[in-house]
C-alpha cells in the first residue's frame, strides 16, 4: 500500500506559476502510473495529467497542454504538477493519485487505487 502526501498550491494571480507535490510513502513511485486531477465546487473529478508507469509518457488533458508539465523524482519517491501561465478557470482542488495500472484507462479517478489528500488552487483575474 502507498501513502500519498500533498504539497504546494495557494492562491496565485493569472498569468503566473505554482508547484504541487506529491510524495508517496510505502512503496516506490516506479510501481505506479502518476496521476493529477482537480475538482471545482460542484463539478466532477477531472484528469489532468498522468505519468505513465515507471515515467515512460506523460498525457495531459487539453485544457492544460503546453502550460503544464508533470514529472517526477524518483530518488525522492515525488511526482510533481508544474503549473504556468495559470488562468481562472484553473482555479480547483487538486489531487494526485497513483494506479496500477500501465497505459490505458488512466483519465478515469476510477482506474486509481490511492489518492491524495487534496490541495486548493485558487487563479485570481
Amino acid at each position: 500500500q502507498v501513502q500519498l502526501k500533498q504539497s504546494g498550491g495557494g492562491l496565485v494571480q493569472a498569468g503566473g506559476s505554482l508547484r504541487l507535490s506529491c510524495a508517496a510513502t510505502g512503496r516506490s513511485l516506479n510501481d505506479y502510473s502518476m496521476g493529477w486531477f482537480r475538482q471545482a465546487p460542484g463539478g466532477e473529478r477531472e484528469f489532468v495529467a498522468v505519468l505513465s508507469w515507471a515515467g515512460g509518457s506523460a498525457h495531459y488533458a487539453d485544457s492544460v497542454q503546453g502550460r503544464f508539465t508533470i514529472f517526477k523524482d524518483g530518488a525522492k519517491d515525488t511526482s510533481y504538477l508544474q503549473m504556468s501561465d495559470l488562468r481562472p478557470e484553473d482555479t480547483a482542488t487538486y489531487y494526485c493519485a497513483a494506479s496500477s495500472l500501465r497505459y490505458y484507462g488512466l483519465d478515469k479517478p476510477a482506474s486509481y487505487d490511492y489518492w491524495g489528500q487534496g490541495t486548493q488552487v485558487t487563479v485570481s483575474s
